[in-house]
């Protein structure tokens, strides 16, 4: 958490408009360094500024310039349907941040092991890659970012073992960066413009036939 916070507040201090939100995750509040002024958080349950389900969002098309997305697109039955949602209120130009678990890393191998209690949160989710995450973004109009991955260390459940792996970090941003447990992904929506193509009304005038010059001889042969 204390890594995605980073990576957020550095995706949204520099996004303007005048409202923006926050779909899941309601414990963390991911909107506090950005300026816009109307700044909300929507989920289904727990105490936030709207109750709402995700795959109908109660906000007019083309009304919000930032939403922010922590982990709900692993979470929820109908994935495809929140973003559906999510391009119909955004604006043109308007920008999504969403974060998730990449199933190519330790994570991802963890939650495949035998004895892992798939019932357990981050485990009971359906993880997403960021190539087929990116397919699905392009299909509704986006354009992605290249994804920032981090949390390369082991999925450990307490501060000594975290401390010992901490090495990790500096050492997979540098030779394999694919494979962090966690990703952060930026798109913006996009609107491709309409030219109107009007037919050629003036039609192009006859040129005038201009008075030649006959010189003597023609005229003589002529006769």
């Amino acid at each position: 958490m204390a890594w995605e916070q980073r990576q957020i507040d550095t995706a949204v201090v520099d996004a303007f408009g005048y409202n923006a939100l926050q779909l899941g995750l309601p414990q963390q509040r991911l909107l506090a360094e950005n300026r816009i002024p109307l700044r909300q958080v929507v989920y289904r349950s727990h105490d936030v500024d709207v109750l709402a389900d995700l795959r109908q969002l109660p906000f007019a098309a083309h009304s919000i310039d930032l939403i922010v997305m922590p982990h709900v697109l692993e979470f929820h039955e109908q994935p495809h349907q929140i973003l559906r949602e999510v391009e119909r209120v955004l604006i043109p130009e308007g920008v999504l941040i969403l974060t998730g678990f990449n199933p190519l890393s330790i994570w991802g191998l963890r939650q495949r092991l035998p004895r892992v209690p798939l019932t357990d949160f981050p485990w009971n989710g359906h993880y997403l890659s960021t190539l087929r995450l990116k397919d699905w973004l392009q299909l509704l109009g986006f354009e992605v970012d290249r994804p920032n991955l981090g949390c390369y260390a082991p999925p450990c459940a307490t501060e000594r073992w975290l401390g010992r792996w901490h090495c990790l970090e500096a050492i997979g941003d540098r030779w394999w960066s694919f494979a962090g447990g966690v990703y952060l992904m930026r798109a913006i929506k996009r609107v491709q413009g309409m030219r109107l193509i009007l037919p050629n009304w003036k039609q192009p005038r006859a040129p005038r036939k201009a008075l030649s010059v006959v010189s003597k001889k023609e005229i003589e042969h002529e006769q």
